[in-house]
Parts: structure tokens; C-alpha cells; sequence
């Protein structure tokens, strides 16, 4: 089985039971090793609250606990994934993805995202 990375997406389409989130892919991640998601992505999703870009189902301050409670386990950045990231291709510009790929590289993870300009990469991204 894989370990997987969620998109920040993904990971509110997965904790919210949304139905962007294909129900094959829901099972996918059930059945992985492990789960990640990244502190970036709970990064992007404060910023993105505050400036009213995003909303969410419940309270910002229930997402510690909701993973903690989970079999996801919340992925820091490191040295080594600024390091991959100073020399990726400049074919996705968002800074918070580019995280994302730099520590899908670096963590031997399966990147699980809708979004297309990841393709650019050599990562494995999964979506239905």
C-alpha cells in the first residue's frame, strides 16, 4: 500500500465528507499505509480563512484535535524539503504547493490533488 500526501484540498474535501472528494478516492486513502498532511497546508487554510477565501464546516480550532484523532499524521517541514524546493522548476508558483512537491519528493509520497500543474513533476499524484 502507499503513504500518501493530502492537498490541502483534499484534505478539507476528506475531513468534511464532501462529495468533490470521489468516494474511490476516500477508500484509497482509507487503505493507505499512511496519511499525511503537511503543516503548509494548515498554514494556506488560516491564511486563506482570514482573508475569506476559504470557509469551513467547523471551527479552525477544531482541526488540531480532528487529526490528532485520526490516523493522519501532520508532516513538518524540514531542512532537506527547503533544499528540494530551492531547485524545483518554476512550472508551479504557489508556494504552498511547492512545499507540497518538495515534500512528496523527499518523503517518497504519493501526492493526492486535483490540481493539473502538478503533472509537471516527478512525483506520483493521485486523483480520480
Amino acid at each position: 500500500m502507499k503513504n500518501l500526501l493530502l492537498d490541502t484540498h483534499a484534505f478539507i474535501w476528506l475531513t468534511e465528507d464532501d462529495e468533490n472528494l470521489p468516494n474511490s478516492l476516500k477508500e484509497t486513502i482509507e487503505q493507505a499505509d499512511n496519511v499525511y498532511v503537511s503543516i503548509v497546508s494548515l498554514w494556506e487554510i488560516a491564511i486563506k480563512l482570514n482573508i475569506g477565501k476559504i470557509s469551513l464546516k467547523r471551527e479552525y480550532s477544531e482541526i488540531g484535535k480532528a487529526i490528532e484523532n485520526s490516523d493522519i499524521t501532520l508532516l513538518p517541514i524540514s531542512f532537506e524539503d527547503t533544499l528540494i524546493i530551492r531547485n524545483l522548476p518554476l512550472y508551479h508558483r504557489d508556494p504552498f504547493d511547492r512545499i507540497l512537491i518538495a515534500q512528496a519528493i523527499n518523503n517518497n509520497l504519493v501526492l493526492v490533488s486535483k490540481d493539473q500543474a502538478f503533472n509537471h513533476y516527478s512525483i506520483e499524484k493521485l486523483w480520480d
